[in-house]
């Protein structure tokens, strides 16, 4: 039996745009073109095209899959592949949302468990996508060309920015002076976490941050979703530690 692309494309959620393109890659030959010059595919080209669509869910580029089904290679070896790479990738989702459900409930007292499940680069690049993609639309900055990352020493620089975004939310909420000497102590013991790990800023620089949070969408969004007034608390406080600090 044979379907029409307008039929594959409804059994398969996949466009008739993008099935014309994986046919003008050489990527998923029809079957056979008809007379009247209708793509028609059969169960083998079915079947192709789920190995596709397996290996596009495991984030493959169109020309890495090109190149691994090259051959007509033995299918039960590629589902078994693609079934291994499937569960791993299963095991990892789950385990961050595991931790993502744990912490919403505040169910999590040690630090460490905050970031399981962000055991590699991949994990983190998707957790950082959505800034990811702002930053490049909004100033054309590529996060990406940072280079590689180091997992370990994000996620000891992530529990640090949340233990000090937490700690200065919660000195919002108990109604602590943005110019108190425990918000002075806290920004400086920061600065001085993120200058021992590669970062080289000053307090005029952090402040700058701080006011840049105040005008960007996203960031302004990201904090006061952790408590109402906190990018403005941020600032300030930034401002004020500056200040003292020039005075010094």
């Amino acid at each position: 039996m044979h379907y029409t692309v307008n039929e594959v494309s409804k059994m398969s959620n996949v466009t008739i745009k993008t099935l014309h393109h994986y046919h003008k890659m050489g990527l998923l030959i029809p079957t056979e073109i008809s007379d009247a010059g209708y793509r028609l595919y059969g169960t083998k080209a079915l079947e192709r095209l789920q190995q596709i669509l397996f290996y596009r869910e495991l984030e493959f580029s169109l020309e890495q899959i090109k190149q691994l089904l090259e051959g007509e290679p033995d299918r039960n070896q590629i589902l078994a592949e693609q079934e291994k790479l499937l569960e791993a990738r299963q095991q990892r989702l789950e385990r961050i949302l595991q931790t993502l459900r744990e912490s919403k409930d505040g169910i999590r007292t040690d630090a460490q468990e905050l970031f399981r499940g962000f055991e590699s680069d991949e994990a983190w690049r998707e957790a950082l996508d959505a800034q990811r993609q702002h930053l490049k639309q909004a100033y054309d900055y590529d996060l990406d060309e940072a280079g590689p990352i180091d997992v370990p020493e994000m996620n000891e620089q992530a529990k640090e920015a949340m233990t000090f975004m937490a700690g200065m939310a919660e000195s919002l909420r108990n109604g602590v002076k943005h110019h108190d000497e425990k918000i002075r102590q806290r920004i400086d013991s920061h600065l001085d976490f993120l200058n021992a790990h590669g970062h080289t800023i000053t307090p005029t620089d952090f402040a700058a941050q701080t006011q840049f949070f105040l005008t960007d969408d996203f960031h302004l969004q990201m904090l006061e979703g952790q408590q109402t007034g906190l990018a403005y608390y941020f600032a300030a406080a930034a401002a004020s530690f500056c200040i003292e600090h020039r005075q010094h």
